[in-house]
């Protein structure tokens, strides 16, 4: 995010004594503001000489924040956005886009959910190359895990061309494979730093009139988040929010679908939940729950949360390993 003294210029109180204020505490930029305690913060700037300006710096900075999130729409804007701009992208998988109302759309946060091997990374996989190959569209895919498999996308394209054109079909993967840009993330830092530079990106995208970025995938999230949430802290929840936040603003300014994994953690009774708690829950505008019996290809997948689509409606499809 933006340096502090970037924004001195439009807005005058985050001046040189404001900036030396919040170096003094690690703050330098609005990224380091918002996994700032603000109530410490404020405490801090009652007892400086210039308290009443210093409160008023902070005030300033975070109306900057709020400025950056979604606009407010009326229900006859939203329903002409989603009738003009947000098109419905196939996974790949029949089962997964009848319960998604036709597949991943573009300008929402899908999340998937589901315990180990129990087909995430695989819908993950085939959705980037289904995209890439039937919707000649860019694919941006975070693996914080080493999950991403060039073998894997290979197998969907050849099994989609067919033994009988495999010089077309070997067009076709060199195609598939420079449509798809893979990132590896393994902090919570290098992801803010790999999605600021994709929104720069993509602001120079619209004036190009390249092949646009149509999905972006982040293969795990939970695997960023978990290891900074717990303790006494409020750091870890601040990133897990503005995180979120980030991915929702890149989908709705980009018409972009956002799919994002996540793992499951036990609840009550010895049930399963979603990981990263409450707060996370309000996130992803779709939630799909995966399960899979062990040594089975066949998995299930359930609307956990969805706008148009019944709450608990499954369907099965099938994974090959």
């Amino acid at each position: 995010m933006a340096p502090l003294k970037s924004l001195e210029q439009l807005h005058p109180i985050i001046d040189t004594t404001f900036q030396s204020f919040c170096a003094s505490h690690g703050i330098f930029t609005v990224e380091d503001f918002l996994i700032h305690d603000l109530y410490v913060l404020a405490a801090f700037a009652e007892h400086q000489p210039e308290s009443e300006k210093l409160k008023q710096g902070i005030t300033q900075i975070l109306s900057v924040i709020n400025a950056e999130r979604q606009p407010w729409m009326n229900g006859l804007e939203l329903l002409e956005d989603a009738r003009e701009n947000k098109h419905v992208l196939s996974t790949g998988f029949e089962g997964v886009d009848t319960l998604l109302g036709g597949g991943l759309r573009e300008g929402l946060l899908t999340e998937i959910v589901g315990p180990s091997s129990s087909g995430k990374t695989q819908v993950c996989l085939r959705a980037a190359s289904n995209v890439a190959t039937n919707y000649n569209a860019k694919v941006f895919y975070l693996d914080t895990g080493n999950s991403f498999s060039p073998q894997r996308i290979s197998g969907f394209v050849n099994w989609k061309s067919g033994p009988s054109i495999a010089r077309t079909g070997q067009n076709m993967l060199q195609q598939v494979m420079s449509s798809i840009s893979c990132h590896s993330v393994y902090d919570i830092f290098t992801f803010f730093d790999v999605l600021h530079q994709l929104e720069f990106n993509l602001r120079s995208q619209t004036c190009k009139g390249d092949r646009r970025v149509q999905l972006l995938i982040v293969d795990s999230i939970s695997s960023l988040i978990t290891p900074i949430l717990g303790g006494s802290s409020s750091q870890g929840h601040a990133l897990m929010v503005s995180a979120g936040s980030l991915l929702k603003k890149i989908a709705h300014e980009y018409n972009i679908a956002v799919l994002v994994i996540n793992h499951t953690v036990g609840g009550d009774r010895g049930t399963s939940k979603p990981a990263l708690g409450e707060s996370w829950k309000s996130v992803p505008h779709v939630r799909l729950q995966l399960s899979r019996d062990p040594g089975s290809s066949v998995c299930q997948a359930s609307i956990l949360k969805h706008s148009s689509m019944a709450s608990g409606m499954t369907a099965r499809f099938v994974i090959y390993e």
